[in-house]
């Protein structure tokens, strides 16, 4: 009997793939829930249960949430990844990780295919095919949903003639959770003018009523990424953690980002990412300190190009090792402490310091003075300065004339 390995949350979509795909194909399901660092405890002994309880051939774990944060989540932070300059790429490079961990599984069990929930509109559709074909291009795809294209609440009424009933709120939103963030889809997501209500938000209390009085952290950084807080290095997974449980009560994090789907259309989710975004203001911030100028530029143009490939499932084009050559050479001497301050919804950076720092007192004091050079010096320099806009603006006053 064939095999199909089936990528599994658990959740309604999926739930629905494992039946569906069983009585369509007469293949035996083997599922598998890839941990990218989104499942609170007990939840992943659910899965199992659930999986069970749906008659699959067999449920395997794949811990990966390591392995997200060194390849993927790492290249983030160094780029300061912000799609539209507010959403921290939480979802993009967690695809690329549980697909190629399906893909292994696959090939451990003999299956013929590999399946996953995605839709038709959505962008995790192409995440995974893109990177299954890049590494698999002998297994078939099932993508049930996508094909049939039908609501959630059809896919909820198929499951319930059948017994199995799903929690509303599922049915509502689609939630995932992961190392870098969760993001949450349904409802008011789709109209640009309404917000999702406050029960949506598991990881954020509302910035506009939480009493938390305002806190401050440091965290500590090498070569780009973080290594610490208020002193205390972490690995990166439980640093994650303790930035998530110490940002999220003040309102940190949470949010809304409307753009450019993979597919054209425009697309709009909300999103809880407290630890993730602290980790970019704070990187930003040393940045600044330790970069020239063109550094910082370019560091800005590639690490957005990078960002957005990330989000699109391009991992696997071989510019982005080319990219991350240019991260990991311009993150190089970003070490230092940044101090944060958190309190209802902002994390604002109050002291950055570096052994690396570009700020050299003793050279000049901006708005003060300068022992670097003489005041002749300085007024020769801007004389050079302005040159050429002095003479481009004498040119078209002389075109100007009658």
């Amino acid at each position: 009997m064939s095999k199909i390995v089936l990528a599994f949350s658990g959740g309604l979509d999926t739930t629905f793939c494992v039946l569906w795909l069983r009585e369509q194909t007469g293949a035996e399901i083997v599922t598998v829930t890839v941990d990218t660092g989104g499942f609170a405890e007990g939840e992943l002994e659910a899965i199992a249960a659930r999986a069970a309880s749906l008659g699959v051939t067999d449920h395997r774990v794949v811990d990966a949430r390591a392995d997200v944060f060194d390849r993927f989540v790492s290249y983030l932070i160094k780029s300061n990844g912000l799609r539209g300059g507010v959403y921290p790429v939480s979802v993009g490079a967690e695809r690329t990780a549980q697909a190629e961990a399906v893909v292994r599984v696959a090939r451990d069990v003999g299956a013929t295919a590999i399946g996953h929930g995605s839709t038709r509109a959505g962008n995790d559709q192409i995440r995974f095919d893109v990177a299954i074909r890049a590494l698999a291009p002998e297994l078939a795809i099932h993508a049930p949903i996508r094909d049939l294209n039908w609501s959630r609440a059809q896919e909820s009424a198929w499951l319930a003639e059948r017994g199995i009933h799903i929690d509303a709120k599922t049915v509502d939103y689609s939630i995932n959770v992961g190392l870098f963030g969760t993001t949450i889809g349904g409802k008011e997501t789709h109209d640009p003018w309404k917000m999702p209500p406050e029960s949506v938000y598991a990881m954020t209390a509302d910035p506009a009523t939480t009493e938390r009085e305002p806190e401050e952290l440091v965290l500590g950084f090498e070569q780009g990424l973080p290594v610490s807080i208020d002193g205390e290095r972490m690995g990166s997974v439980d640093l994650l953690r303790t930035l998530n449980e110490r940002a999220g009560p003040h309102g940190i994090g949470r949010g809304t980002h409307l753009g450019d789907t993979i597919l054209g259309v425009k697309g709009r989710l909300a999103f809880e990412a407290p630890g993730p975004l602290l980790l970019v203001i704070a990187h930003r911030e040393l940045e600044k300190l330790v970069q020239t100028r063109w550094q910082a530029y370019w560091r800005q143009t590639l690490g957005t190009f990078y960002a957005n490939l990330m989000h699109e499932g391009l991992y696997y084009d071989p510019v982005m090792r080319d990219l991350e050559a240019f991260l990991d050479s311009a993150n190089a001497y970003v070490t230092g402490d940044v101090r944060l301050k958190l309190y209802r919804g902002h994390g604002e950076v109050v002291g950055v310091r570096s052994p690396n720092s570009l700020m050299a007192p003793e050279v000049a004091v901006y708005g003060e003075g300068a022992k670097g050079w003489t005041g002749e010096e300085a007024a020769g320099f801007a004389r050079l300065y302005g040159l050429g806009a002095a003479l481009g603006r004498q040119m078209q006053e002389r075109a100007s004339r009658p």
